[in-house]
């Protein structure tokens, strides 16, 4: 160890870190959060997608029936532990979203009008009662 300022006793160094925000994904804690959007067919029938982390992306089964706002754990890939704390690492936790391409044609306008009054249900009335 070296001597300190003026030849006085060798102190600590204190280090101060600040973390950018990054453009997708949000930390709390170990864990990292990500929103990925899905189609509305891919709620209803299910897929596969890649979804990013901090090193390759990594398949997500989104299973039939996923509602907007629903969120998927995906085990280990949040931020890794530092070398002295011997912890686990934290989860990815996938919220998906989903999104409505524009409907810019007439035919796709009317495929929505009759899933429309074959599933003529009030989505909301659960919030209300």
């Amino acid at each position: 160890m070296d001597a300190g300022a003026r030849r006085g006793p060798s102190g600590d160094l204190y280090v101060s870190v600040d973390v950018a925000p990054h453009p997708f994904f949000r930390r709390d804690g170990r864990d990292l959060h990500v929103t990925v959007p899905i189609a509305v067919h891919e709620a209803a029938f299910g897929t596969k997608v890649d979804v990013p982390t901090l090193g390759d992306p990594v398949r997500l089964r989104i299973p039939p029936g996923t509602s907007s706002g629903q969120q998927f754990r995906v085990r280990g890939y949040g931020v890794k532990p530092t070398l002295s704390d011997g912890r686990e690492p934290g989860d990815l936790v996938v919220e998906v979203q989903i999104a409505l391409p524009p409907v810019t044609d007439e035919r796709s306008r009317e495929l929505l009008r009759e899933f429309g009054r074959l599933n003529d249900v009030n989505v909301r009335q659960h919030l209300f009662e």
